[in-house]
């Protein structure tokens, strides 16, 4: 089967000097697309992280990822805040690679882009279990193998 038509674009990547390359982002994501999809991708620092989270969710922390999703048919179109600093914090804590990290959020950030969700404990199961299937597809380790800080987006 071939993959849906795909257009991601990122925003400051420049400002953290961490990130993988651009191609490589693209195919961690493109590998989730289940759909024609279009998705901007904005890496954040912890103020704006905590601007948008407050803003948009009334929290009062920077979370990890924060999707915003606006069609899924016939194109899924949304857009997506990544909080780098978070995402490097979470990962020392739970001793992982930063890249295995980031490329688990951003895989969770499309495939809520598609419609997956994990509000209830169904949902929950079906959308790691594809996050999962992704990940290891992609070489990288189970995301869920110690179910230690979960994804809280």
């Amino acid at each position: 089967m071939s993959e849906p038509a795909v257009k991601f674009s990122f925003q400051n990547a420049a400002a953290f000097p961490q990130l993988p390359s651009r191609s490589v982002m693209i195919r961690w994501m493109t590998r989730a697309c289940e759909l024609p999809t279009m998705m901007t991708v904005r890496f954040v620092d912890q103020e704006e992280g905590y601007e948008l989270n407050h803003s948009y969710r009334h929290r009062d922390y920077a979370t990890n990822v924060l999707t915003f999703n606006y069609t899924t048919e016939p194109e899924v179109t949304a857009d997506v805040a990544i909080c780098v600093p978070v995402v490097e914090r979470e990962a020392a804590e739970q001793n992982k690679e930063f890249r295995a990290h980031l490329a688990h959020l951003l895989i969770h950030a499309v495939l809520h882009a598609h419609g997956y969700d994990h509000v209830t404990q169904e949902e929950a199961e079906v959308m790691e279990a594809r996050e999962t299937e992704l990940m290891l597809s992609l070489k990288f380790p189970n995301p869920y193998s110690d179910r230690i800080g979960m994804v809280h987006d």
